[in-house]
């Protein structure tokens, strides 16, 4: 059984850490050992079972925290069970339907053989950070959009998963 997991993401405002923080209390629940981490601050992934990865959605692209971490650890991300997450539609629209991964990640989930991926709503309220937020706070299009319940049932999912998967996927 593997038990280990890490739960990286790449953040602006924190919205995604939020998520991430959510995702790592299901898998706690359900016994496993979970890190969360900035994924500019992780230097290996080597101690970990199961990798989760999210990333905000800027522009139509993943943080960059979030992409550089794939590509620096792409090797070890190979062998192990790996989830892809976002967040980032300022409507209810991912609450709604499934909406796929922006090109980069569904690049990087080919090349690592990604189990999955899910797009969440994301948050954008006042104080947050960049010139684009301020634009979109005073068009009126901000809020909070997350759906902390998709976001529990898919990590109860991968959970189930991280459960029943062999314990070989610390062999590189």
């Amino acid at each position: 059984m593997a038990t280990h997991v890490l739960v990286a993401y790449g953040t602006t405002n924190g919205s995604t850490a939020q998520i991430a923080e959510t995702i790592a209390g299901v898998l706690r629940e359900e016994g496993l050992t979970v890190h969360t981490a900035d994924a500019g601050s992780v230097t290996s992934v080597e101690p970990y079972d199961a990798v989760i990865v999210g990333g905000g959605l800027y522009a139509g692209r993943w943080h960059k925290d979030a992409r550089r971490f794939v590509r620096r650890h792409r090797r070890t991300l190979a062998h192990r069970p790996l989830w892809f997450f976002s967040s980032g539609p300022l409507d209810r629209s991912a609450s709604e339907r499934d909406i796929p991964p922006v090109s980069g990640v569904s690049k990087a989930m080919t090349r690592l053989d990604a189990r999955g991926h899910i797009t969440f709503g994301g948050r954008l309220e006042e104080g947050a950070k960049g010139l684009v937020a301020g634009m979109i706070l005073r068009s009126g299009k901000g809020g909070d959009f997350r759906d902390f319940h998709q976001i529990e049932t898919w990590a109860a999912h991968i959970a189930d998963e991280v459960v029943d998967a062999p314990d070989t996927s610390r062999s590189t």
